[in-house]
């Protein structure tokens, strides 16, 4: 009894330990009216050597990288040493259908996670994506959120970071190049030349690497010596015969390039007439940037970078990464890219920054590392707030269907980000344009028109209702809204279901701005929560289709192209009816049609094709006009940013 008492005590004095509240010594903005561009915001606080904020917040010497002194890469193995510590309470932040200039969901977050551990001396911590050069160059600008809510130093967020995105994409290229390489070869060589260069003689002996034996293994052939295989095996071993019709994998560079939406591959005379049509994709459309967010460790990355479908051959079967022997490469290349990035807020609190997949084309979080490892840190009193991109209909639903079924984690409560600006445009306002002065409706009070709206945002409570999730609505406060119309959303929000809905002013004022979310936070991750995925893995594809429409968006139904119908029949064939599926739509409206605003109901929602990200573990249905490659604008933001040489400052990021 005497020695179960003793390890009892141990065993509190321990996790009392491990628990303990960071020594978080934060910034004090200085707060000037009227709020200075974001940029002139960011180089008016010096942020605090990344070192000394690890240290604070219970990160060990050897599990810290620094890049420079305000960044740095966080080591997997702090994940390991903090297991057996308690988790934090884990809130995600969404928003509703957004204007094309964004409703603030990431100044929220920050916000936020400021007004928490700057104000209210909890530790807590924020999750974000990396964002992509492509759209910092054209029309959206930066992505470290804005005025008194951003990370610092801004132009290192926003621009290479530690380059994990350049990781992804010479990963990418490299399973590309093997693809048509790989095809070339075989359109060029017998059978027996072929397989004598997969499997050469080095000093007088043949044999078979780690990754050509695992694809013996799927072939069932259970020979380990490359002389006895006979003429059947070798040419199964060595032939893919992928066919060039159903080639899944682009090409990749983190740049806006519209011409390269479609491209015409191998029309060197050295390619001896072998050509193609390809495509181009912004680098974080690649599957690897979706895997390296889902992966659970290095060798779950492994694994998922091995079971990527590139194509499938002639007789309809997928043709993975590990057939193409790229699997080990891939890894390499990626092996530093999975460890998360730590940055600060302006008000020197941490900032995770980790993976880029795109929303409306992948499934839009931040990486699961990353949310795994401040879960620990922060431990049981503590606060974990990750960023879904859009709105709930896309980002959160895949947040919960995705990212939640593969970690195993739900979180405790969702910040539904709302603006009056969107509310109007979805009452029926004029468009809003991205470079185009906002009309007079936006900046004068007009409660009918705001009224209109309302319906967008209760189907947004509904949407995090659905899940089981407490939704908590935030009110991105602009200097031309009124109190009235403050009330209107208020009203309307706790009429939906909303266990809270509070006004913030965090651009303006910093966490300051944000205290009364963070109470409401508080308050909500103190309750059960019931938490719920939509669908089971079984259902198939089209049903889960269909339940994610009807949810989600208020659709009556899913339809199909021929096309679409075709692929889905392959790839139910091929054995990927259990994954759950990513639906790639327009952000801008809960259709597939960006130019409908509003709450519509009882549409068909019509998938133009679907393909497979193995790796990451979803199948991707494309509705509607969804290009993986964006472009340039008439007048992109590249006009206005340049490099001072004489001070080396970079002007006019924003």
């Amino acid at each position: 009894m005497l020695m179960r008492n003793s390890v009892r005590s141990i065993s509190i004095a321990a996790e009392k330990l491990l628990q303990k509240k960071w020594s978080l010594i934060p910034l004090r903005p200085k707060l000037v009216k009227p709020v200075p561009s974001d940029i002139v915001i960011s180089r008016s606080q010096t942020p605090r050597d990344i070192s000394i904020l690890a240290e604070e917040i219970g990160l060990e010497n050897n599990e810290v990288s620094q890049y420079g002194s305000k960044k740095a890469k966080v080591a997997l193995s702090a994940i390991d040493r903090l297991r057996s510590r308690g988790d934090g309470a884990y809130v995600v932040v969404s928003g509703i259908t957004p204007t094309p200039l964004g409703e603030g969901k990431s100044t929220t977050l920050l916000g936020l996670v400021q007004a928490l551990s700057a104000h209210c001396q909890l530790n807590a911590i924020a999750c974000m994506r990396q964002p992509s050069q492509g759209p910092t160059f054209g029309i959206k600008g930066g992505a470290a959120g804005g005025g008194y809510a951003q990370v610092i130093p801004m132009e290192d967020f926003n621009l290479h970071l530690t380059g994990d995105i350049h990781a992804v994409a010479a990963a990418n290229n490299l399973l590309a190049a093997q693809v048509d390489t790989r095809m070339f070869h075989e359109a060029t060589q017998q059978d027996k030349h072929l397989y004598n260069r997969l499997v050469p003689q080095i000093k007088g002996e043949r044999k078979f690497s780690k990754i050509q034996l695992r694809r013996l293994q799927r072939l069932g052939i259970e020979k380990t010596c490359p002389d006895d295989l006979t003429d059947q095996e070798i040419y199964r071993f060595a032939r893919l015969n992928i066919n060039p019709d159903t080639i899944m994998w682009d090409r990749v560079v983190d740049v806006n390039d519209r011409y390269l939406r479609e491209i015409v591959v191998g029309v060197s005379p050295t390619e001896k007439g072998f050509y193609r049509r390809a495509h181009f994709a912004i680098a974080v459309a690649s599957e690897i940037m979706a895997v390296l967010a889902l992966a659970k460790n290095l060798d779950d990355m492994k694994q998922r970078l091995g079971r990527m479908v590139v194509a499938f051959n002639c007789q309809g079967e997928p043709i993975t990464t590990d057939d193409l022997g790229v699997t080990g490469a891939l890894a390499v290349l990626l092996r530093d890219a999975l460890e998360p990035n730590l940055m600060q807020s302006l008000e020197g609190t941490p900032v995770l920054v980790h993976a880029g997949p795109f929303a409306n084309i992948a499934h839009g979080c931040s990486s699961i590392v990353a949310d795994e490892l401040v879960l620990k840190l922060a431990g049981k009193e503590g606060f974990v707030c990750t960023e879904a991109g859009f709105g709930s209909d896309i980002g959160m639903e895949k947040f919960c269907n995705i990212k939640c079924r593969i970690s195993g984690r739900s979180p405790n409560a969702m910040v539904l980000v709302a603006t009056v600006r969107a509310l109007k445009m979805h009452g029926g306002g004029p468009s809003v344009t991205p470079g185009a002065p906002l009309d007079k409706q936006y900046t004068k009070e007009d409660l009918d028109l705001l009224a209109k709206g309302l319906p967008n945002l209760e189907q947004h409570i509904s949407n995090g209702q659905k899940f089981g999730i407490p939704v908590v609505v935030a009110i991105n406060r602009f200097s031309t809204d009124s109190d009235a119309e403050h009330e209107m959303i208020i009203e309307a929000a706790i009429n939906a279901g909303a266990v809270e809905a509070v006004v913030c002013s965090h651009w303006s004022e910093g966490g300051i701005g944000c205290l009364d979310l963070a109470h409401a936070v508080i308050e909500t991750c103190e309750k059960s929560d019931n938490f719920q995925l939509l669908y089971e893995n079984e259902m198939p594809l089209f049903d889960k289709l269909n339940v994610v429409a009807r949810n989600m968006y208020g659709a009556d139904k899913v339809e199909l192209t021929p096309e679409a119908e075709k692929t889905l029949e392959r790839l139910n064939d091929a054995g990927f009816g259990s994954l759950p599926v990513c639906i790639s739509k327009t952000q801008l409206s809960l259709t597939g049609d960006a130019k409908i605003k509003g709450a519509p109901k009882g549409f068909t929602l019509t998938v133009q094709n679907l393909y497979v990200s193995a790796g990451a573990g979803f199948v991707v249905a494309m509705c509607g006009e969804i290009s993986k490659m964006p472009g340039l604008p008439t007048r992109p933001c590249i006009y206005d940013i340049d490099l001072n040489t004489e001070t080396g400052e970079i002007e006019s990021l924003f």
